[in-house]
């Protein structure tokens, strides 16, 4: 499965909704994941490619970790797959 339908389908499953459902323009707050939600999500793309996250929950503005849409979750999934050889 590729990157893209992977972390689609991780957070098609924290909105409880079908991946179908899930655009690559969509943010987490159109598809209603809160800050708690977007937690799980980052830690199940974590365990799902077996990567970390540079991820500050606790101030996600600063963080690398692009959070503003789908697409730039995807793009940073695979950045980080790459810089650390997965």
């Amino acid at each position: 499965m590729k990157t893209q339908q992977q972390v689609i389908a991780i957070i098609a499953e924290q909105a409880m909704l079908e991946p179908s459902d899930v655009s690559l323009d969509s943010t987490l707050a159109d598809l209603g994941i809160d800050s708690l939600g977007l937690v799980e999500s980052i830690f199940a793309i974590e365990e799902c490619f077996d990567i970390s996250v540079p991820f500050n929950a606790n101030d996600p503005s600063e963080s690398d970790f692009d959070i503003s849409s789908v697409a730039t979750i995807i793009s940073a999934v695979e950045q980080i797959r790459a810089a650390q050889g997965k």
